[in-house]
């Protein structure tokens, strides 16, 4: 649903020729994803743009949000769940572990009000998660895998053969053990230079390698990463630069 960085593509007052593209594929929102696995429909992370991904992708359910860690772009949209809320009569279950827990309750205070609660404010359903231990939506069961952000833990996740990563710059051997088998990933690479907290591209595509998937996308791309058709001629095989809207089905 979105494969931009914090700022988005394109960016506020820039000219470059990124920026400046007419090609649908080099406009980005946010980095989002949706998961629909028979009847069950997922969310990874809710950032700014959560209400324009929902209407661009026609999403009328959400069953849970999966958040991979509480960066404003991947948790700053949360107001706009209430569409759901409504629509539904019940809580939205959204899946984090304890960190992201506290940020949600502490960036969005009033949706945790015990007291003099906003009618009409949002309502969830937190459930804790953690890196060590599996757990399942709707009976479709889903791995937590660590990965670093700089300095900061973030989950990523795996269901079956598919597994999504974001915001990662490194990762232990023991949780990239949790990547074998994988056939489809979604990955982050930011641009082309070396970054504090991002893989860059040249890192994007060796870890592909590594893991051996047999098809690997390309998210969270800043502007500075190129247009779309020119990193794409770029890039070896099985390797591809995602855009928003793209679709992918997982066998």
């Amino acid at each position: 649903m979105g494969t931009g960085t914090s700022q988005g593509i394109p960016v506020i007052g820039c000219n470059c020729t990124v920026c400046q593209s007419e090609d649908p594929r080099d406009k980005r929102l946010r980095t989002a994803l949706a998961i629909r696995a028979g009847d069950t429909q997922l969310v990874v992370d809710c950032g700014p743009d959560f209400r324009q991904q929902m209407l661009a992708n026609k999403i009328t359910w959400v069953d849970a949000i999966l958040m991979t860690h509480e960066h404003n772009d991947h948790i700053v949209g949360m107001d706009d769940v209430r569409p759901f809320n409504f629509m539904n009569h019940q809580d939205m279950p959204v899946y984090a572990n304890e960190r992201v827990q506290q940020q949600l309750k502490e960036r969005f205070a009033y949706i945790f009000e015990k007291e003099n609660r906003y009618p009409g404010a949002p309502m969830l359903y937190l459930h804790g998660i953690d890196k060590d231990t599996p757990f399942a939506v709707n009976g479709i069961p889903i791995q937590p895998i660590e990965v670093i952000h700089g300095r900061l833990p973030v989950l990523g996740f795996r269901i079956d053969n598919f597994a999504y990563i974001t915001d990662m710059k490194t990762i232990s051997d023991e949780e990239f053990h949790k990547l074998e088998g994988v056939e489809y990933l979604v990955l982050n690479a930011l641009h082309h230079k070396e970054h504090h907290s991002h893989m860059n591209l040249e890192q994007a595509v060796a870890f592909s390698r590594r893991v051996g998937a047999s098809a690997t996308y390309l998210t969270h791309a800043s502007h500075r990463m190129g247009l779309h058709a020119e990193v794409q001629a770029q890039l070896p095989a099985k390797v591809f630069q995602a855009y928003d809207g793209l679709s992918v089905r997982v066998t």
